[in-house]
């Protein structure tokens, strides 16, 4: 078993909690993009115990974040919502660096590359042009609401591994983020459990076609894979607040993920 995945899986698991903020991004900033979705993909073939031990432990620091971090997260946006996002903001502007330099784009990218890099920004900037509010939790739990929360899941886990596309914005748009952040709150196990059914095969399935790209055109993928990265910063930006001393924290906060990025990078990209 690799524990430090239960790091990695708590950084993802916060990040998936929080709209706008892609845990696939943050699995390309921790460097383990490609082997994440090599591991979904492979838990049905031989290598499946190799797989798994790379897994559990990233699951059960994604599930520990989500449970534990759900409240806090939830009154940091609520309190700090511009600081906390120029953090993610820092975080994943100062990967870039490493992306770049682990594709080589120097060397390798050319026209084809560069559009394919724009259209994955384009394609992750128009989520700006989504409105996301959305009602209080829904309670009146009928058949067609856990088919509804079901689709949720599934559509949200084919967003969280692509990075830049939040799976927890999708839920806002579907209008279902309420009613599940509030079961995971409360430990609705019933729409927790439909919910994580939708969400495992969701991974299952886009992994299966994300692995296909890569194998076969790694460098195309990797293009527009960097391209929806840099798409995200504009649909994470939060704006500047209305005073100075928060606008000295959004900076402070920046340089924090600054920070955090080039030291992940120092660790993860070595």
């Amino acid at each position: 078993m690799e524990w430090r995945n239960i790091f990695r899986g708590l950084l993802m698991g916060a990040s998936d909690v929080i709209p706008g903020v892609s845990g696939g991004t943050i699995a390309v900033v921790l460097g383990i993009y490609e082997r994440l979705i090599a591991a979904i993909n492979g838990i049905f073939s031989r290598d499946y115990k190799k797989h798994l031990s790379f897994l559990i432990p990233l699951g059960i620091g994604m599930v520990l974040a989500a449970f534990a971090l759900a409240n806090l997260i939830e009154w940091l946006f609520e309190h700090y919502p511009q600081q906390t996002q120029f953090a993610f903001l820092g975080l994943i502007i100062g990967v870039l660096p490493f992306l770049f330099h682990k594709s080589q784009a120097n060397k390798t990218f050319k026209l084809q590359h560069v559009v394919l890099l724009l259209i994955g920004a384009g394609l992750v900037s128009l989520m700006l042009f989504f409105r996301t509010s959305e009602g209080d939790a829904v309670t009146d739990l009928t058949m067609s609401t856990y088919l509804w929360l079901f689709g949720s899941g599934f559509l949200a886990s084919t967003a969280m591994i692509l990075p830049g596309i939040s799976g927890s914005f999708l839920l806002l748009i579907m209008g279902s983020y309420s009613t599940i952040m509030g079961a995971v709150s409360d430990l609705d196990l019933p729409i927790i459990l439909v919910t994580g059914t939708g969400i495992l095969l969701g991974l299952i399935f886009m992994s299966k076609i994300i692995n296909y790209f890569l194998n076969n055109f790694p460098i195309m993928t990797y293009a527009f894979v960097i391209g929806m990265v840099i798409g995200s910063i504009f649909v994470i930006f939060p704006g500047w607040t209305s005073n100075m001393l928060g606008n000295v924290m959004c900076g402070v906060m920046f340089f924090v993920g600054l920070l955090a990025a080039f030291l992940l990078g120092k660790i993860e990209y070595r």
